[in-house]
């Protein structure tokens, strides 16, 4: 039995009517669709009872599928709709009944309080020609006047990258990555401009790591999730915070017909064990990333971008890239229009403000006085109060 969060602005009643739940049943449970909406998958039958009257006697519900209650299937999923004093309730209620309910309350506990984090923006300095967006790309002396005017546009945190990870890139070797980010981070190195901002070394090879953080790096952006033990233990060596992204395949093959049953549970075991792996490390700071257009269809691009808040269970830090990406262009097409890289700054926005509001603190792009000016309107207007 595993569980995600949704996002409360979700058309539960289409969803209950995928799961087979009666007409009747989705009038009366859709007016109590509340801030915790929760999809259960695979509960079994005599946890789904225990669980439907535990919460109807508290006034939460639980929608199941027609012949639950007479158990007619072994397992199938579920709909929990609960709120916050509702939900302390249940977590707590279900530790003691079994049926591996126990889990399940252990679980729901980490939705509890989620936690809140500042939001910060990560400026994109790319070292090589050939990044998928051509306005990103700077060398040397060059970057650091970049730089300088990233941190005067508002950019917390700055990502150096050397090779491009776009669909269908071929990585140039360690070598070569490194021959082009060296005169940028010995610049910032020389200038101490890590003095005056945050700087990220976009990279998954250990000794292109290694050279960064020598000379004032602070974030190991891995597009593999730490999946090499040599890179792990360099971020653990220097304290350094890494950046855990999920991708599916290698940017040479990554968008070749990717598919997933359930593109966030998915998500949420690779974190869980990739997390494992960098605290078995002695890692201990860590941000999550799930890796937008990395081997990934629009739909689970979207799905992603809107259930966003599920992964912050974790008690982590999300960062969110999605800037000038092809989801934006695949979206235009429904419209008849074609939107080229240059031209994506809008749906760009449009996304990374979504995803604030869904739960990322971490947004990483190429534009960032617009993003700084439209973040900062968009956090002025939900933190007012009357």
């Amino acid at each position: 039995m595993r569980i995600f969060k949704l996002n409360p602005d979700t058309n539960i009643s289409k969803i209950m009517q995928k799961l087979g739940v009666d007409k009747p049943g989705i009038e009366i449970m859709k007016k109590k669709a509340s801030n915790y909406i929760f999809y259960i998958k695979d509960i079994t039958c005599g946890a789904a009872n225990i669980l439907k009257q535990d919460a109807l006697s508290i006034g939460a519900e639980l929608a199941v599928p027609i012949g639950v209650p007479n158990c007619k299937k072994e397992k199938f999923d579920a709909i929990l709709f609960c709120n916050q004093k509702q939900l302390e309730i249940l977590s707590k209620k279900e530790l003691t009944q079994p049926f591996k309910l126990k889990d399940f309350a252990k679980h729901l506990k980490k939705f509890v309080n989620l936690p809140k984090f500042s939001l910060k923006i990560m400026g994109v300095i790319n070292a090589n020609d050939d990044s998928f967006f051509e306005g990103s790309r700077f060398r040397g002396i060059e970057a650091v006047k970049e730089i300088e005017k990233m941190i005067s546009d508002g950019v917390k945190i700055i990502d150096i990258g050397g090779v491009s990870s776009r669909p269908g890139s071929v990585y140039p070797g360690s070598a070569e990555e490194l021959k082009r980010v060296k005169p940028i981070i010995d610049e910032i190195y020389k200038n101490r401009l890590y003095e005056k901002a945050i700087f990220s070394i976009d990279t998954f090879k250990a000794e292109v790591l290694e050279y960064a953080l020598e000379r004032g790096f602070k974030i190991a952006n891995d597009i593999t999730g730490l999946e090499n033990d040599e890179y792990a233990k360099i971020v653990a060596k220097y304290g350094a915070t890494v950046v855990i992204m999920h991708k599916k395949g290698n940017p040479k093959n990554m968008q070749k017909n990717p598919f997933y049953e359930n593109v966030i549970l998915e998500v949420d075991e690779f974190f869980e064990n990739r997390i494992q792996k960098a605290k078995d490390f002695g890692i201990k700071d860590i941000i999550l990333d799930v890796g937008i257009g990395f081997g990934k269809r629009l739909e689970d691009n979207i799905a992603l971008i809107k259930h966003l808040e599920h992964f912050l269970h974790f008690g982590y830090e999300i960062l969110m890239g999605a800037s000038r990406k092809s989801m934006i262009d695949m979206i235009m097409k429904k419209e008849g229009l074609k939107i080229p890289t240059a031209k994506r700054l809008p749906g760009t926005l449009a996304i990374h403000i979504e995803s604030v509001r869904n739960g990322a603190s971490i947004i990483r792009c190429h534009d960032v006085a617009e993003h700084f000016q439209a973040l900062r309107v968009f956090e002025e207007i939900r933190n007012f109060d009357v």
